[in-house]
């Protein structure tokens, strides 16, 4: 819970600062869909996009269409996967008896991680992507249901009505793979911190290291997942169902035999064919527009969310301690000494009434014993001096008597 809670203030903080960044790259990845007849609103890069969307939309404040919807889905996304994270490395850990786990552990964890916090954030994402774009599709096209003036509801009902219950989960399967960012993203993050901070000091980093190596994992674990993201928004900002076309199609596939219209919807089910098609119809590099502002905010926000995550961790737990101190549930240090102290005292008075009654038994054993001797040995003194009177009256009878017979044979020869 400490990491979870920890994790979403992180993701909050992150989301509020970066924000305008990600307006910006959702837009870039989806004009190709939404592309004005006469190229001038069109974005031409990151800086022409901020001028436009500044100059165009009602200034500062066009940048934050959406921000407490991100937020909240970027809170719960972040305290979903994090609880889950580090409950299943945990129960991984205890399995395997060790504290290390292998790089496809780590992988297999944050898949599984993520594909549940995904499972439940996704609705809130295809909300999002929709108020993010709305001022320009509308202004693109103006025969278009979008409007920057819908409310979440609105914007919910209209998903509803255009894809059913099921167009929430929109681009989910291209979710689904880029559950493997944040496992890539760790993975790069404690391979870098082996490589760039020696052993005795990785357990606490200095602030600049932790942010550098946090935005470097993410940047690159970003440029890698990348087109799993492009597919994904297109996805989510499409008013098509699942199973059309969401892209533009060229004569080559026009001309091709599709007679198979089952195997032709399962092939557009899937985000791969999305991708190959945009690379297609539009070229291979328009599976990366939008990357740089992407690799930037990555490197921006998980550097700033590790950073605040860290340091809000470090609150939380001692405000954890700090409630069940006041709760008397988890004594003070003071406390324990004294309560150790007391202890030991009372062990000592217990131990000093056991040594008295102790040496007092003892004493009283030596005195009845002392008591017994000196008895046995009087008693065998007068036993003794009896038993030699009596030899010696035996032997004066016996003399006496030797001395009469002695004196009658006398008396007998004369």
């Amino acid at each position: 819970m400490g990491h979870a809670t920890s994790g979403a203030a992180g993701t909050a903080i992150s989301k509020l600062l970066i924000y305008p960044l990600d307006l910006v790259i959702t837009r870039l990845q989806v004009q190709k869909q939404f592309q004005s007849s006469d190229g001038e609103t069109d974005y031409k890069g990151i800086s022409d996009a901020v001028e436009k969307i500044y100059k165009n939309e009602g200034g500062v404040v066009a940048f934050y269409s959406g921000i407490w919807q991100e937020t909240l889905k970027g809170v719960a996304d972040s305290f979903l996967f994090f609880l889950a994270y580090t409950y299943i490395g945990q129960k991984r850990r205890a399995a395997q008896k060790s504290q290390k786990l292998s790089a496809l552990d780590e992988i297999g964890i944050g898949v599984l991680a993520g594909a549940f916090s995904k499972l439940w954030t996704t609705p809130i994402q295809q909300i999002v992507t929709r108020k993010q774009t709305a001022a320009m599709i509308a202004a693109r096209n103006p025969n278009s249901t979008m409007s920057s003036n819908l409310s979440t509801k609105d914007i919910a009902l209209q998903i509803r009505h255009e894809k059913g219950l099921s167009g929430f989960w929109s681009g989910y399967s291209a979710s689904l793979v880029l559950t493997l960012n944040p496992s890539i993203t760790f993975l790069l993050h404690k391979m870098l911190l082996r490589l760039a901070v020696p052993r005795d000091k990785r357990s606490n980093p200095a602030a600049w290291t932790v942010f550098l190596l946090a935005a470097a994992s993410k940047a690159l674990a970003s440029t890698i997942t990348y087109p799993f993201s492009l597919a994904k928004t297109r996805a989510q900002v499409s008013s098509q169902k699942p199973l059309q076309t969401t892209g533009p199609v060229s004569e080559s596939e026009k001309s091709e035999n599709i007679g198979d219209s089952a195997a032709a919807q399962a092939r557009q089910k899937t985000v791969f064919s999305t991708i190959v098609r945009i690379a297609h119809t539009e070229g291979l590099w328009a599976l990366y527009q939008g990357l740089g502002a992407e690799v930037l905010k990555g490197f921006f926000s998980h550097g700033i969310t590790m950073l605040m995550k860290d340091k809000i961790h470090t609150v939380i737990i001692n405000l954890y301690y700090a409630v069940l101190k006041s709760l008397k549930k988890y004594p003070s240090s003071e406390e324990l000494a004294k309560t150790v102290s007391r202890q030991a005292q009372d062990a000592y008075e217990y131990g000093k009434e056991e040594a008295g009654d102790a040496m007092e038994k003892g004493a009283r054993f030596v005195e009845t014993a002392s008591t017994k001797v000196q008895e046995a040995v009087t008693t065998g003194s007068h036993q003794a001096g009896e038993f030699l009177g009596k030899g010696r009256d035996a032997a004066n009878a016996a003399s006496q008597q030797v001395r009469e017979k002695l004196n009658s044979s006398i008396g007998n020869e004369d």
